[in-house]
Protein backbone atom coordinates (compact mmCIF):
# COMPACT_ATOMS: atom_id res chain seq x y z
CA UNK A 1 0.00 0.00 0.00
CA UNK A 2 1.46 3.53 -0.92
CA UNK A 3 0.31 6.53 0.86
CA UNK A 4 1.39 9.69 -0.70
CA UNK A 5 1.08 13.23 2.33
CA UNK A 6 1.71 16.64 1.90
CA UNK A 7 4.29 17.99 4.74
CA UNK A 8 3.61 21.31 7.12
CA UNK A 9 6.79 22.24 4.78
CA UNK A 10 5.54 22.27 1.43
CA UNK A 11 7.02 19.18 0.81
CA UNK A 12 5.33 15.45 -0.23
CA UNK A 13 5.84 12.27 2.04
CA UNK A 14 6.07 8.82 0.31
CA UNK A 15 5.22 5.62 2.14
CA UNK A 16 4.84 2.42 0.64
CA UNK A 17 3.88 -0.76 2.94
CA UNK A 18 3.77 -3.86 0.30
CA UNK A 19 4.82 -7.44 1.54
CA UNK A 20 5.62 -6.89 5.12
CA UNK A 21 8.11 -4.44 3.92
CA UNK A 22 8.42 -0.72 4.53
CA UNK A 23 10.39 2.39 2.80
CA UNK A 24 9.44 6.18 3.06
CA UNK A 25 11.51 9.47 1.21
CA UNK A 26 10.63 12.75 0.77
CA UNK A 27 9.82 14.49 -2.30
CA UNK A 28 9.27 18.50 -3.29
CA UNK A 29 6.82 17.35 -6.06
CA UNK A 30 3.85 15.44 -6.17
CA UNK A 31 4.45 13.92 -9.46
CA UNK A 32 8.05 12.50 -8.12
CA UNK A 33 6.69 10.84 -5.09
CA UNK A 34 4.16 9.04 -7.20
CA UNK A 35 6.79 7.79 -9.73
CA UNK A 36 8.71 6.66 -6.98
CA UNK A 37 6.13 4.52 -5.03
CA UNK A 38 5.31 2.93 -7.98
CA UNK A 39 8.46 1.60 -8.40
CA UNK A 40 9.15 0.97 -5.23
CA UNK A 41 6.19 -1.82 -5.21
CA UNK A 42 7.67 -3.16 -8.34
CA UNK A 43 10.95 -3.49 -6.76
CA UNK A 44 9.29 -5.60 -3.69
CA UNK A 45 7.52 -7.45 -6.18
CA UNK A 46 10.69 -8.44 -7.89
CA UNK A 47 12.31 -9.02 -4.39
CA UNK A 48 14.47 -6.45 -4.86
CA UNK A 49 16.49 -4.74 -2.58
CA UNK A 50 14.46 -0.94 -2.08
CA UNK A 51 17.35 0.65 -0.13
CA UNK A 52 17.88 4.23 -0.42
CA UNK A 53 21.48 3.51 -1.51
CA UNK A 54 20.46 2.21 -4.61
CA UNK A 55 21.29 4.94 -7.47
CA UNK A 56 18.79 5.70 -10.30
CA UNK A 57 18.70 5.55 -13.65
CA UNK A 58 19.75 1.94 -14.11
CA UNK A 59 19.06 0.60 -17.18
CA UNK A 60 21.86 -0.14 -19.49
CA UNK A 61 25.05 -2.71 -18.92
CA UNK A 62 26.88 0.14 -18.91
CA UNK A 63 25.05 1.93 -15.88
CA UNK A 64 26.12 -0.90 -13.96
CA UNK A 65 29.91 -1.15 -15.26
CA UNK A 66 29.92 2.52 -14.01
CA UNK A 67 28.71 1.84 -10.93
CA UNK A 68 30.52 -0.92 -10.24
CA UNK A 69 33.77 0.73 -10.81
CA UNK A 70 32.69 3.81 -8.37
CA UNK A 71 32.37 1.29 -5.59
CA UNK A 72 35.73 0.65 -6.57
CA UNK A 73 37.19 3.62 -6.20
CA UNK A 74 34.92 4.28 -2.78
CA UNK A 75 36.57 0.93 -1.27
CA UNK A 76 39.91 1.76 -2.55
CA UNK A 77 40.41 -0.49 -4.99
CA UNK A 78 41.17 0.68 -8.01
CA UNK A 79 41.06 -1.01 -11.41
CA UNK A 80 44.06 -3.02 -12.83
CA UNK A 81 45.26 -1.59 -16.52
CA UNK A 82 44.00 -5.71 -17.53
CA UNK A 83 40.33 -5.49 -15.84
CA UNK A 84 39.67 -1.70 -16.80
CA UNK A 85 40.71 -3.05 -20.75
CA UNK A 86 37.79 -5.39 -20.13
CA UNK A 87 35.48 -3.56 -18.98
CA UNK A 88 35.51 -0.97 -21.52
CA UNK A 89 35.42 -3.79 -24.32
CA UNK A 90 31.75 -4.42 -22.35
CA UNK A 91 30.70 -0.92 -22.40
CA UNK A 92 32.11 -0.62 -26.44
CA UNK A 93 30.01 -3.46 -27.27
CA UNK A 94 27.25 -4.05 -25.32
CA UNK A 95 27.03 -1.44 -23.26
CA UNK A 96 24.05 0.14 -24.62
CA UNK A 97 21.89 -3.33 -24.04
CA UNK A 98 18.98 -3.27 -20.86
CA UNK A 99 19.79 -4.90 -18.36
CA UNK A 100 16.78 -7.01 -18.71
CA UNK A 101 17.46 -7.77 -22.25
CA UNK A 102 21.03 -9.11 -21.29
CA UNK A 103 20.58 -13.17 -22.53
CA UNK A 104 22.86 -16.12 -23.55
CA UNK A 105 22.54 -15.18 -26.83
CA UNK A 106 23.60 -11.49 -26.53
CA UNK A 107 26.85 -12.87 -24.36
CA UNK A 108 27.78 -15.58 -26.91
CA UNK A 109 27.67 -13.10 -29.65
CA UNK A 110 29.79 -10.85 -27.65
CA UNK A 111 32.48 -13.69 -27.41
CA UNK A 112 32.05 -14.62 -30.67
CA UNK A 113 33.31 -10.98 -32.07
CA UNK A 114 36.08 -10.99 -29.47
CA UNK A 115 37.18 -13.52 -31.01
CA UNK A 116 37.40 -12.62 -34.79
CA UNK A 117 38.69 -9.41 -33.22
CA UNK A 118 41.91 -11.65 -32.17
CA UNK A 119 41.10 -12.43 -28.42
CA UNK A 120 41.93 -15.91 -27.20
CA UNK A 121 40.39 -18.19 -25.34
CA UNK A 122 41.85 -17.20 -21.92
CA UNK A 123 40.81 -13.24 -22.50
CA UNK A 124 37.77 -14.19 -23.48
CA UNK A 125 36.93 -16.40 -20.88
CA UNK A 126 38.48 -13.32 -18.58
CA UNK A 127 35.71 -10.57 -20.35
CA UNK A 128 32.72 -12.91 -19.59
CA UNK A 129 33.84 -13.55 -15.52
CA UNK A 130 34.23 -9.64 -15.32
CA UNK A 131 30.05 -9.57 -16.63
CA UNK A 132 29.23 -11.47 -14.31
CA UNK A 133 31.36 -10.08 -11.69
CA UNK A 134 29.48 -6.53 -12.51
CA UNK A 135 25.71 -8.19 -12.60
CA UNK A 136 26.60 -10.17 -9.48
CA UNK A 137 28.04 -7.07 -7.55
CA UNK A 138 24.90 -4.76 -8.66
CA UNK A 139 22.31 -7.80 -7.32
CA UNK A 140 24.01 -8.09 -4.04
CA UNK A 141 25.09 -4.39 -3.32
CA UNK A 142 22.29 -2.49 -4.70
CA UNK A 143 19.46 -5.21 -4.98
CA UNK A 144 19.10 -4.66 -9.00
CA UNK A 145 17.58 -7.79 -10.58
CA UNK A 146 20.21 -8.72 -12.88
CA UNK A 147 20.63 -12.00 -14.99
CA UNK A 148 23.16 -13.36 -13.28
CA UNK A 149 22.17 -17.00 -14.53
CA UNK A 150 22.33 -16.21 -18.12
CA UNK A 151 26.08 -15.58 -17.70
CA UNK A 152 26.55 -19.07 -16.64
CA UNK A 153 24.57 -20.43 -19.36
CA UNK A 154 26.74 -18.42 -21.66
CA UNK A 155 30.15 -19.38 -20.24
CA UNK A 156 28.69 -23.30 -20.78
CA UNK A 157 28.25 -22.58 -24.48
CA UNK A 158 31.27 -20.79 -25.17
CA UNK A 159 33.71 -23.50 -23.68
CA UNK A 160 31.63 -26.10 -26.23
CA UNK A 161 32.46 -23.81 -28.67
CA UNK A 162 36.10 -23.58 -27.96
CA UNK A 163 36.09 -19.75 -27.49
CA UNK A 164 37.01 -19.75 -24.06
CA UNK A 165 39.14 -21.82 -21.90
CA UNK A 166 42.77 -21.79 -20.64
CA UNK A 167 45.25 -19.85 -22.21
CA UNK A 168 47.27 -21.38 -24.48
CA UNK A 169 51.11 -22.09 -23.32
CA UNK A 170 53.85 -20.31 -25.17
CA UNK A 171 57.13 -21.97 -26.04
CA UNK A 172 58.36 -19.68 -28.58
CA UNK A 173 62.31 -17.95 -27.43
CA UNK A 174 64.03 -16.18 -29.53
CA UNK A 175 67.28 -17.63 -30.76
CA UNK A 176 70.72 -15.70 -30.31
CA UNK A 177 70.37 -14.91 -34.08
CA UNK A 178 67.11 -12.36 -33.70
CA UNK A 179 68.38 -11.14 -30.02
CA UNK A 180 71.46 -10.02 -32.00
CA UNK A 181 69.55 -8.43 -34.82
CA UNK A 182 67.26 -6.48 -32.67
CA UNK A 183 70.60 -5.26 -30.36
CA UNK A 184 72.16 -3.80 -33.85
CA UNK A 185 68.46 -2.49 -34.78
CA UNK A 186 68.21 -0.65 -32.05
CA UNK A 187 71.27 0.37 -31.89
CA UNK A 188 71.38 2.15 -35.30
CA UNK A 189 68.09 4.03 -34.61
CA UNK A 190 68.33 7.10 -32.79
CA UNK A 191 64.73 7.79 -32.69
CA UNK A 192 64.14 5.56 -29.69
CA UNK A 193 64.40 7.63 -26.79
CA UNK A 194 64.44 4.54 -24.26
CA UNK A 195 67.72 2.17 -24.62
CA UNK A 196 65.62 -0.74 -25.85
CA UNK A 197 68.89 -2.45 -26.69
CA UNK A 198 70.06 -2.14 -22.61
CA UNK A 199 66.21 -3.05 -21.56
CA UNK A 200 66.02 -6.13 -23.54
CA UNK A 201 69.33 -7.23 -22.08
CA UNK A 202 67.71 -6.64 -18.60
CA UNK A 203 65.12 -8.48 -19.50
CA UNK A 204 67.17 -11.70 -20.60
CA UNK A 205 69.18 -10.66 -17.55
CA UNK A 206 66.50 -10.89 -14.80
CA UNK A 207 62.72 -12.24 -16.21
CA UNK A 208 61.64 -9.10 -15.35
CA UNK A 209 58.14 -8.13 -16.89
CA UNK A 210 58.56 -4.39 -19.27
CA UNK A 211 56.03 -3.09 -16.87
CA UNK A 212 58.33 -4.67 -13.62
CA UNK A 213 61.62 -3.10 -15.78
CA UNK A 214 59.72 0.77 -15.86
CA UNK A 215 58.59 1.26 -12.51
CA UNK A 216 60.93 0.18 -10.34
CA UNK A 217 63.61 3.24 -8.94
CA UNK A 218 67.09 4.16 -8.03
CA UNK A 219 65.88 4.05 -3.86
CA UNK A 220 64.75 0.39 -4.68
CA UNK A 221 68.49 -0.70 -6.04
CA UNK A 222 70.66 -2.17 -3.12
CA UNK A 223 74.16 -1.27 -4.63
CA UNK A 224 76.49 -3.40 -2.01
CA UNK A 225 74.52 -6.14 -2.10
CA UNK A 226 73.47 -5.91 -5.72
CA UNK A 227 69.90 -6.73 -5.50
CA UNK A 228 66.57 -4.44 -6.67
CA UNK A 229 63.07 -4.42 -4.80
CA UNK A 230 60.18 -4.69 -7.37
CA UNK A 231 57.02 -3.41 -5.28
CA UNK A 232 53.65 -4.86 -5.90
CA UNK A 233 54.86 -7.25 -8.08
CA UNK A 234 51.96 -9.55 -9.90
CA UNK A 235 50.67 -12.48 -8.37
CA UNK A 236 47.01 -14.33 -8.99
CA UNK A 237 46.35 -13.98 -5.44
CA UNK A 238 47.78 -10.47 -4.01
CA UNK A 239 49.60 -7.66 -6.16
CA UNK A 240 49.38 -4.79 -3.69
CA UNK A 241 52.02 -5.01 -0.84
CA UNK A 242 53.84 -8.33 -3.25
CA UNK A 243 56.95 -6.32 -2.80
CA UNK A 244 59.70 -9.17 -4.16
CA UNK A 245 63.74 -8.67 -3.67
CA UNK A 246 65.66 -9.99 -7.03
CA UNK A 247 69.09 -10.54 -7.19
CA UNK A 248 70.82 -8.88 -10.33
CA UNK A 249 72.86 -12.15 -11.70
CA UNK A 250 74.99 -12.90 -14.93
CA UNK A 251 73.95 -16.33 -15.19
CA UNK A 252 71.96 -15.76 -18.72
CA UNK A 253 74.63 -13.98 -21.20
CA UNK A 254 73.90 -10.60 -19.77
CA UNK A 255 74.54 -9.33 -16.75
CA UNK A 256 71.91 -7.89 -14.73
CA UNK A 257 74.28 -5.55 -12.36
CA UNK A 258 76.29 -4.28 -14.92
CA UNK A 259 73.24 -3.12 -17.25
CA UNK A 260 71.99 -0.80 -14.28
CA UNK A 261 75.33 0.31 -13.71
CA UNK A 262 75.46 1.16 -17.60
CA UNK A 263 72.42 2.67 -16.85
CA UNK A 264 73.78 4.99 -14.42
CA UNK A 265 76.07 6.48 -16.99
CA UNK A 266 72.77 7.98 -18.69
CA UNK A 267 70.79 8.70 -15.78
CA UNK A 268 70.79 11.27 -13.25
CA UNK A 269 69.83 8.78 -10.61
CA UNK A 270 66.72 9.95 -9.59
CA UNK A 271 63.43 8.59 -10.01
CA UNK A 272 63.01 5.72 -12.10
CA UNK A 273 66.11 3.38 -13.25
CA UNK A 274 64.38 3.57 -16.39
CA UNK A 275 61.70 5.79 -16.68
CA UNK A 276 60.07 4.95 -19.57
CA UNK A 277 56.27 4.01 -20.44
CA UNK A 278 55.94 0.30 -21.15
CA UNK A 279 53.78 0.87 -23.87
CA UNK A 280 55.89 2.89 -25.33
CA UNK A 281 58.49 -0.20 -24.84
CA UNK A 282 56.02 -2.95 -25.80
CA UNK A 283 55.42 -0.73 -28.95
CA UNK A 284 59.06 -0.24 -30.40
CA UNK A 285 60.04 -3.73 -29.60
CA UNK A 286 57.00 -5.27 -31.74
CA UNK A 287 57.81 -2.74 -34.86
CA UNK A 288 61.19 -3.75 -34.84
CA UNK A 289 60.51 -7.68 -34.97
CA UNK A 290 57.95 -6.27 -37.53
CA UNK A 291 60.61 -4.31 -39.31
CA UNK A 292 63.45 -7.25 -39.08
CA UNK A 293 60.40 -10.26 -40.31
CA UNK A 294 60.82 -11.76 -36.72
CA UNK A 295 57.84 -13.70 -36.82
CA UNK A 296 55.77 -14.16 -33.62
CA UNK A 297 57.93 -12.89 -30.65
CA UNK A 298 56.69 -10.87 -27.66
CA UNK A 299 58.69 -8.61 -25.40
CA UNK A 300 56.88 -11.53 -22.59
CA UNK A 301 58.54 -14.08 -24.10
CA UNK A 302 61.49 -12.15 -22.96
CA UNK A 303 60.47 -13.54 -19.72
CA UNK A 304 60.16 -17.24 -20.57
CA UNK A 305 63.82 -16.83 -22.65
CA UNK A 306 65.66 -15.48 -18.99
CA UNK A 307 63.69 -18.15 -17.24
CA UNK A 308 64.66 -20.93 -18.85
CA UNK A 309 68.29 -19.70 -19.36
CA UNK A 310 68.29 -19.74 -14.88
CA UNK A 311 67.27 -23.19 -15.88
CA UNK A 312 70.19 -24.25 -18.61
CA UNK A 313 72.31 -22.37 -15.96
CA UNK A 314 72.49 -24.99 -13.13
CA UNK A 315 69.85 -23.54 -11.15
CA UNK A 316 67.40 -25.38 -8.90
CA UNK A 317 63.69 -24.61 -9.12
CA UNK A 318 63.37 -22.61 -6.05
CA UNK A 319 66.29 -20.51 -6.66
CA UNK A 320 65.09 -19.89 -10.37
CA UNK A 321 62.04 -18.88 -7.99
CA UNK A 322 63.82 -16.44 -6.22
CA UNK A 323 64.66 -14.23 -9.45
CA UNK A 324 61.39 -14.76 -11.36
CA UNK A 325 59.02 -14.09 -8.47
CA UNK A 326 57.12 -17.00 -9.25
CA UNK A 327 55.51 -18.58 -5.82
CA UNK A 328 54.08 -21.57 -6.98
CA UNK A 329 56.79 -23.85 -8.53
CA UNK A 330 54.70 -25.76 -10.91
CA UNK A 331 53.91 -22.50 -12.32
CA UNK A 332 57.21 -22.54 -13.71
CA UNK A 333 57.10 -25.60 -15.43
CA UNK A 334 55.80 -23.46 -17.95
CA UNK A 335 58.56 -21.58 -18.76
CA UNK A 336 61.25 -24.57 -18.55
CA UNK A 337 61.05 -24.58 -22.46
CA UNK A 338 65.09 -26.11 -22.45
CA UNK A 339 66.51 -27.17 -25.60
CA UNK A 340 67.63 -30.36 -26.80
CA UNK A 341 70.73 -28.03 -27.57
CA UNK A 342 71.29 -27.29 -23.85
CA UNK A 343 70.79 -30.92 -22.50
CA UNK A 344 73.92 -31.76 -24.46
CA UNK A 345 75.66 -29.20 -23.04
CA UNK A 346 75.14 -30.01 -19.61
CA UNK A 347 76.19 -33.60 -20.55
CA UNK A 348 79.54 -31.90 -22.28
CA UNK A 349 80.42 -30.31 -18.83
CA UNK A 350 79.84 -33.40 -16.03
CA UNK A 351 82.23 -35.14 -18.66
Amino acid sequence: MATIVKLPSGNWRAQVRRNGRYVSRTFKRRRDAGQWTVDMERRIDRGESVSKTRPRHLNTLTDLVDLHIADMYDSRKPLRRSKSYSLNKLKQDIGHIRINQIDRETIVDFGRHRSIEGAGPSTIGMDISYLKTILLHAKAVHGVHTPVEEVQLARVALNRLGLIGKSRERDRRPTQEELDKLFAFFDANTRYLAPMSRIVRFAVATAMRQSEICSFEWDDVDMRRRIVTVRDRKDPRQKDGNHQKVPLVDLTGYDGWALINEQRRHNNNIGRVFPYNPRTVGTAFRRACADLGIDNLHFHDLRHEATSRLFEAGLEIQQVALVTGHKDWKMLKRYTHLTADSIVALGDKSS
